[in-house]
């Protein structure tokens, strides 16, 4: 699974927005942003006459970041959800409706997948060096040690009754894979609220636009291929309605003893993925879904990934490493939505 918080994420996704301004519009694209979970967000909206203050819009979605921050945080002890992992097995606690969405939400994907997403991965990551509580010190864990973790996690051992989050293990809840794509979904729910119509959306790499810009053209965003030595476009597509998630296992890693170790971890095997697929991006109606699914179809690799997301009907864009090289290929839904876009 992938943390989204307090990493380096894969730049895959980059909006192709450019605020127009002084072009004879009514209407004009205002835009503000800043640090967010790690990385960094931003908001591109087309404000009009009667939208809100851009100063007052601004506050009330850092708001947003601080609520889910307070809440599903692993990298701060006073979050709900690690005064959660701190207790017993046995331990139900009251949670807000945030919380239990996200929860659902990764019993949806876990159910789905076969067990291929899994929130219950946060001793596994500290243990391979890569979560918020380990070491520092990324390296292939002994035999006893991996074994006394995997006793420790599991999806199917934490459930809802009512209002209260509960664990029948001494479970420890990790939401980085999801809570970025949820909290997308949770700014544009107030920037609706608060009367604006076309915008786009981004935070730490996750992102959804919907409308037109004031010249009556669609917001872009390019795919950009997976390397961290430079920025390549492989395709750019319209976006309208959409959430769009990219996951890639290329920027986080470790190697030893020549295998490459990714921070991406197969809750079936506790280890680190040994595929060939870089990357993934699926687009969704909710962001928090696209952000979910791209998680599971990096896991599943670019065989059952792919055929899963054929027979589910996911958009997805998937690159996979071929020699020296990548290679792309789409699902036939993602086509369907995106042929427009043209490839680079």
């Amino acid at each position: 699974m992938i943390p989204r918080a307090a990493i380096l994420q894969p730049a895959l996704v980059t909006a192709l927005a450019v605020a127009l301004a002084g072009c004879g519009f009514s209407e004009r694209v205002e835009e503000f942003g800043g640090p967010a979970q790690g990385s960094t967000y931003s908001v591109k909206y087309v404000s009009t006459a009667s939208a809100p203050d851009k100063a007052a819009l601004k506050a009330e979605v850092e708001a947003i970041f601080s609520e889910v921050d307070e809440q599903m945080s692993t990298y701060r002890d006073d979050s709900l959800i690690e005064q959660f992992n701190r207790a017993p097995a046995g331990t139900c606690m009251p949670m807000p409706e945030g919380v239990l969405t996200l929860v659902q939400t990764g019993d949806e994907l876990h159910r789905d997948s076969g067990g291929a997403f899994d929130l219950t991965l946060e001793p596994l990551l500290d243990l391979w060096g890569f979560g918020p509580r380990g070491n520092g010190e990324r390296q292939v864990p002994d035999g006893e040690a991996l074994k006394e973790v995997r006793g420790r996690i599991g999806q199917q051992h934490l459930h809802i009754e009512g209002d209260r989050l509960c664990k029948d293990l001494d479970l420890q809840v990790d939401f980085n894979s999801i809570a970025a794509g949820y909290t997308v979904d949770r700014i544009i729910e107030r920037l609706v609220e608060r009367g604006v119509r076309s915008y786009l959306v981004e935070a730490t790499g996750e992102l959804k636009a919907v409308g037109r810009k004031p010249d009556g053209q669609p917001w872009r965003i390019a795919l950009e291929a997976p390397r961290d030595d430079q920025r390549t476009i492989q395709r750019v597509i319209e976006l309208d309605g959409y959430g769009i998630s990219t996951s890639g296992d290329y920027r986080n890693y470790f190697e030893e003893q020549g295998v490459r170790y990714s921070h991406t971890l197969d809750p079936q095997t506790a280890a680190p993925i040994q595929h060939t697929l870089a990357a993934v991006t699926v687009a969704a109606p909710s962001t928090l879904m696209a952000d979910g699914l791209s998680t599971v179809l990096l896991v599943l690799g670019p065989e059952k990934g792919y055929a899963y997301a054929e027979r589910e009907g996911i958009a997805a864009f998937f690159v996979t490493r071929e020699g020296d090289g990548f290679v792309t290929r789409s699902t036939a839904t993602f086509e369907q939505l995106f042929a427009a876009g043209g490839k680079q």
